[in-house]
């Protein structure tokens, strides 16, 4: 008879897990076995929750299980709170919570990004392995503190189960190996086409209510201190909506206008290009690269757009704009391998790796010149295992310290062969601390003003591509020139950008004639 009653005793089947923090307020989940009551206890200290709110529960799946949903109100603002949650005679364990600041406050945070941990057969727990031994080991060792201290929030865009319609994978494959980080992190996400438009996604998360009232929860913002975080859904039947690119838009517009944003990050599924997995790109995604492009530019506010879907690292940057690209992949979906796929070398991207990690931002709200530094910290691959080794990183300044303007070395008023012209240019300088020479862009054309380019040469640093780096000892000083028309006069100039996405002045013009 024991036996019995123990196999029907109520228990808490997914821990509570934090949802849409606000400066005052904040949303509690957890799911039962059963039962209907949903009570948070909460305070500012651990031992005495003398505070009590109830929610709401729902049925789940057509079983006795129920999702339960608390909104605690009535918070101070950049403050640690203590809370468990009960239901019937059942208690959680008590967590910890720290709510945002106002973007007044000028508080510096912390926040991280990755996706695509859906369930791999062949590596079945490597989604907890991210978050126990990645995730939480490398907030433990990196920074001093509890981890709501240390740690904002969570991004995901995407494929959070392998099937959104499948009722278990939640429970199983995502809320339970990151129960001890979302039970003290806020965690936002955005659909991947694994979620499938599944009603449990729906259901397992609040998300900001700005988006469109029509597409409750497919696209939304939400404000942390001087940042600002876009959630759009780049999923077939929702790509091609108007509603969708009219609602962004709109959003920076407003954002344009607002004193207090800095930065600007967005995150969607789909790529607009990988290097790792060609099919996997979309074209609403560039679409959503050229507003944030156009956006940064005019505004002065850097943005970046993180996406998954192909199963690896890749970091880029545009041109001719202050915005990062970044795959934020893989937290559990088997690797998209070197040579699994076919691949492109986009001149965007400088770093693509084919491993597991998740990348850390650190946002400085400093008011004479806020900056991110956004690091990639790899667990490595089935081949070579890394852990938590840093990979990558860049650091990126609102305001705009150009380096010096190159000097022209040659060609200059000489004449020369229509092949194996060199372009030179001295070495790089800048009066900003600690700047080294990250990209040169050279340019060539028939008329003065350049209204008749030929020729555009963009380089960068380094460009890491199927294990090796491409651009090894080329120091981007000078650069060959493509085969030339004969008896011609061309003009040439030259431009140099920083590590932190900081352009020089164009150089003089040079020219020269061909044999």
């Amino acid at each position: 008879m024991a036996i019995g009653s123990l196999s029907f005793a109520q228990k808490i089947e997914i821990q509570p897990y934090l949802q849409d923090a606000e400066p005052n307020s904040i949303v509690v989940k957890w799911q039962t076995s059963f039962g209907e009551e949903s009570t948070v206890y909460w305070g500012t200290s651990p031992k005495k929750l003398k505070q009590k709110v109830s929610g709401e529960s729902r049925a789940m799946n057509y079983t006795k299980a129920q999702l339960h949903e608390v909104k605690i109100t009535g918070l101070k603002r950049f403050t640690t709170y203590y809370y468990k949650v009960k239901t019937g005679k059942t208690y959680s364990d008590v967590f910890q919570f720290k709510t945002p600041p106002f973007a007044t406050d000028g508080e510096d945070f912390k926040f991280l990004a990755m996706s695509d941990m859906q369930y791999d057969s062949q590596q079945p727990d490597k989604f907890k392995e991210i978050v126990q031994e990645g995730i939480l080991d490398y907030m433990q060792e990196a920074f001093e503190g509890d981890l709501p201290d240390n740690l904002a929030l969570v991004m995901i865009p995407g494929d959070l189960v392998t099937t959104g319609a499948i009722y278990h994978q939640w429970k199983d494959h995502f809320f339970g190996p990151s129960a001890k980080l979302f039970s003290k992190v806020p965690v936002y996400p955005v659909l991947g086409n694994h979620e499938g438009n599944s009603q449990f996604y729906f259901q397992y998360f609040t998300l900001p209510e700005n988006g469109t009232p029509a597409y409750h929860e497919h696209w939304w913002y939400k404000d942390y201190g001087n940042t600002r975080f876009l959630g759009l859904n780049s999923n077939a039947g929702y790509r091609d909506s108007r509603a969708q690119m009219d609602w962004l838009k709109k959003v920076l517009e407003e954002t344009a206008k607002n004193e207090d944003v800095d930065f600007v990050f967005a995150q969607m599924h789909h790529p607009h290009k990988s290097e790792l997995w060609i099919p996997g790109e979309e074209e609403f995604s560039g679409k959503v690269v050229k507003l944030l492009e156009n956006f940064s530019t005019k505004t002065g506010k850097p943005s970046v757009h993180f996406f998954g879907h192909t199963h690896g690292y890749s970091r880029g940057q545009s041109k001719d704009h202050k915005h990062l690209w970044v795959n934020v992949a893989s937290a559990g979906g088997a690797i998209d391998n070197w040579g699994e796929f076919k691949g492109i070398d986009y001149e965007e991207f400088t770093v693509t790796q084919d491993e597991y990690g998740f990348v850390m931002v650190e946002v400085d709200d400093n008011p004479e010149n806020p900056k991110f530094t956004l690091k990639r910290i790899s667990r490595g691959n089935t081949i070579k295992g890394r852990d938590n080794e840093q990979t990558d990183e860049i650091t990126v300044f609102k305001k705009s310290k150009k380096p010096n303007t190159p000097a022209l070395v040659s060609p200059v008023n000489q004449e020369m062969e229509i092949t194996g012209v060199v372009l030179k240019a001295g070495p790089f300088s800048s009066t900003f601390k600690n700047t080294f020479h990250a990209a040169a862009n050279w340019q060539l054309s028939t008329k003065e003003d350049f209204s008749a380019k030929i020729w555009d040469s963009w380089k960068q640093h380094e460009n890491w591509y199927y294990l090796e780096n491409r651009q090894k000892n080329d120091d981007l000083t000078d650069e060959k020139a493509p085969r030339l028309q004969p008896n011609t006069t061309y003009y040439w100039r030259v431009r140099y950008r920083d590590q932190h996405l900081n352009w020089s002045a164009w150089s003089e013009v040079g020219t020269f004639k061909t044999k």
